[in-house]
């Protein structure tokens, strides 16, 4: 039963990713992503990967919107963030330890924000808290969009290869390049995790993302 779904599930996607507007697809998704932690933004970039590796797509094009509706999806939770700023202040003004989780969180956003933001963009839920933090905390944008340019080509990059090496080597079987490069994916993603808690067990410091 379970095997039937899921083979059912990758003929369909070997089906609509080789269509032209799939990269369309790939971009909204990438986009919604980023404000929307319950939609599959990495999922479709592989998916649009492996259909690259098997000549259905232009990888250049793939990496090009995934990395684009990515920006656009931060910055638009940056903005949100940047919309409620004022009303957080004011009810973190009420409670001491709340105003101290605040400027806990602007302390870490200013020392190691670059490296955080990159490293979050591989944390489904981590990336749309931190870029949030980041407007609520009033972040320059000039500042916040540099980073998110190098985070979002870097993520892009990452996911739609990952799907082109596991496509080109299994040209002929869309169903396993795609489930190999997909739990690919979900192994770096919790080497990320793993070495996060292992830089933080015992620092005392609270990651943010």
């Amino acid at each position: 039963m379970i095997a039937n779904i899921i083979t059912d599930v990758t003929d369909r996607l070997q089906d609509f990713s080789a269509y032209w507007w799939f990269p369309l697809v790939v971009f909204a998704v990438a986009l919604l992503d980023s404000v929307f932690p319950i939609v599959p933004g990495e999922t479709m970039v592989i998916v649009g990967g492996v259909a690259a590796g098997q000549g259905n797509q232009s990888i250049v094009l793939i990496i090009l919107v995934a990395a684009i509706g990515a920006f656009i999806g931060d910055n638009l939770a940056y903005f949100i963030g940047r919309h409620f700023s004022e009303r957080v202040d004011d009810w973190a003004d009420r409670k001491p330890s709340r105003s101290s989780r605040l400027d806990a969180a602007d302390r870490q956003i200013k020392i190691r924000g670059g490296l955080l933001l990159i490293t979050a963009r591989f944390i489904p839920g981590g990336r749309t808290i931190l870029t949030i933090s980041c407007g609520l905390t009033n972040q320059p944008w000039p500042w916040f969009a540099k980073w998110i340019i190098i985070a979002t080509t870097i993520w892009g990059s990452y996911a739609a290869l990952l799907g082109y090496f596991f496509g080109q080597a299994f040209e002929d079987d869309h169903a396993l390049a795609f489930w190999l490069a997909f739990g690919a994916a979900l192994a770096i993603t919790g080497l990320i995790e793993l070495v996060r808690w292992l830089r933080h067990r015992g620092s005392g410091v609270k990651p943010i993302a």
